[in-house]
């Protein structure tokens, strides 16, 4: 199986036409045909289905697209840790990170690592903490910033700590509950969850925590943005890093004054346990530890 066949079929699938893809891999459009009926004719199956705005990917097209996608960041990757083992600090490192660690961690260490080693690409997205070991087990970021959970695969992963927070509940500044005192008054209130279900929730561990069933969900967002736009429109209640509620961002958001304590989070490093890392991933980790020993002085 050629690479230059596998360029071409991502190319297509990904511009969504045969002529977008001959243009963006610089060869003829008949060129860029002969080299994805190469493909099907090895693989005997249909890669590609043609339609009246151009082409998209079979069933069989999307499995091959979904690994070509895997073996092209691996040749990346592996072109990168080559040259940065001989000396050259160039390349590109992917980070996803939880909005707690994007707030708080990130500001200073890419301003550090990016002084230190400017041709080093950041590329640095938030996402919800399920969706970044996922992305991180099938190697489409190279390091995760995030909650370290219990029972964290140690065989699959790897974690370093850099910062504990606490998980508390948070209400809109005039809010009727923004004086509650104990768990049990806001067990019937609407809550915010943050994250792909209900049963994985924040909230729903902290309630089970204390012996209380979860309470019902208001909404269900996937950003902090979100979460802080509901918590500020009306009387819902959700659970945030206690440093953001000194954040210009948390300003109309209070914490809800509870006897119990809240969710503790531990906010680590984490990469893949049999992957090769990187010089600059490396150094990307030892920039994560200043800007947390900073937070800590």
């Amino acid at each position: 199986m050629k690479l230059k066949a596998l360029q071409a079929l991502v190319a297509a699938i990904e511009e969504g036409s045969l002529r977008g893809a001959a243009r963006r891999m610089g060869v003829s459009q008949p060129a860029l045909t002969k080299l994805v009926r190469e493909l099907e004719i090895e693989l005997a199956a249909p890669l590609l289905a043609r339609h009246s705005q151009g082409v998209r990917p079979t069933p069989q097209g999307q499995v091959l697209f979904e690994h070509a996608l895997k073996v092209a960041r691996e040749l990346a990757t592996a072109t990168d840790q080559i040259q940065q083992l001989g000396g050259q600090m160039t390349g590109e490192i992917q980070v996803a990170a939880v909005p707690v660690a994007m707030m708080l961690l990130m500001p200073e260490t890419l301003r550090t690592f990016s002084r230190a080693y400017p041709d080093i690409r950041l590329r640095v997205s938030e996402e919800l903490f399920v969706e970044q070991l996922q992305k991180l087990r099938n190697g489409q970021v190279d390091l995760v910033v995030g909650g370290i959970p219990e029972g964290l695969p140690s065989g699959e992963f790897i974690a370093e700590e850099l910062m504990t927070t606490s998980m508390i509940v948070v209400a809109r500044r005039g809010s009727r509950y923004a004086r509650a005192k104990r768990l049990s008054e806001l067990t019937q209130a609407a809550w915010v969850y943050t994250g792909t279900s209900a049963q994985t929730g924040y909230a729903t561990r902290l309630f089970e925590s204390h012996g209380l069933s979860a309470p019902p969900v208001g909404a269900m967002v996937n950003s902090t943005l979100a979460l802080l736009a509901l918590l500020g429109s009306g009387d819902l209640l959700g659970l945030m890093p206690e440093q953001i509620i000194a954040h210009p961002l948390g300003q109309d958001i209070v914490r809800v004054p509870l006897e119990e304590a809240g969710l503790p989070l531990t906010v680590g490093a984490i990469i893949r346990s049999g992957s090769v890392v990187s010089p600059a991933i490396r150094q990307f980790i030892a920039h994560l530890h200043r800007a947390a020993h900073q937070l800590k002085a």
